[in-house]
């Protein structure tokens, strides 16, 4: 693969190839890690909604857990899930790979 030259190269912004993200597992970023306890979850799925990343993954209209290759471990899952039920919680990533 030869070098591009500063004229070859895409303008900032420019998408050159659509649904590329699937292609790129963003996980090892995280320094927090979501864990879902399946026992309290009610599958209201506003984790599901409101993830960034596609992450929560559904089977049947339920979540069935999360695909950490994709996860970016910003949180938002975890702030959107009711707070009497609290399924899912922010562990530091380090914390999270001890435990396996």
């Amino acid at each position: 693969m030869s070098e591009r030259s500063w004229k070859e190269i895409p303008i900032g912004g420019i998408i050159e190839e659509a649904g590329n993200a699937d292609s790129y597992e963003t996980g090892s970023w995280r320094t927090y890690r979501p864990i879902w306890d399946a026992e309290k979850c009610i599958h209201c799925l506003a984790c599901w909604i409101a993830c960034p990343d596609s992450s929560i993954l559904l089977e049947d209209g339920k979540m069935v857990g999360i695909d950490y290759a994709h996860c970016k471990g910003c949180g938002i899952c975890a702030f959107e899930c009711p707070d009497k039920i609290s399924a899912l919680e922010m562990v530091l990533e380090t914390d999270a790979a001890a435990a396996k």
